[in-house]
């Protein structure tokens, strides 16, 4: 089993949903989440001031999947959310030692 976990731009999050639905995906995490990479934030100008935003706003997704799937639902993410643009996030894939659902007592991959 595998955790992906995503940061993508806010505005890509509903596009990528539905990418994943369509793959098969039928669940994960959402959270908000802020931080900088190579971009080192961006110049806002608020009532004709320059102000430096280091923390961007970013999306956090979370899913377990099984192992096939894993590179799929990278794919689909990297597909998705590229603009060709810095900031567009970054995706990593984590292994999961074990999964239980905490209702039923399953695990592994029948508590995904």
């Amino acid at each position: 089993m595998k955790l992906v976990t995503a940061l993508i731009q806010p505005e890509k999050f509903e596009d990528i949903k539905i990418a994943l639905e369509n793959l098969g995906v039928d669940g994960m995490t959402v959270s908000e989440a802020s931080g900088y990479g190579r971009q080192s934030g961006h110049t806002e100008i608020y009532r004709g001031k320059e102000y430096n935003v280091r923390l961007i706003p970013k999306v956090r997704l979370e899913i377990l999947a099984d192992d096939a799937q894993a590179d799929d639902i990278v794919g689909v993410i990297i597909a998705t959310a590229n603009t060709g643009s810095p900031g567009d996030g970054k995706v990593w894939v984590s292994p999961v030692d074990e999964v239980v659902r905490v209702s039923t007592g399953e695990r592994d991959l029948a508590a995904i």
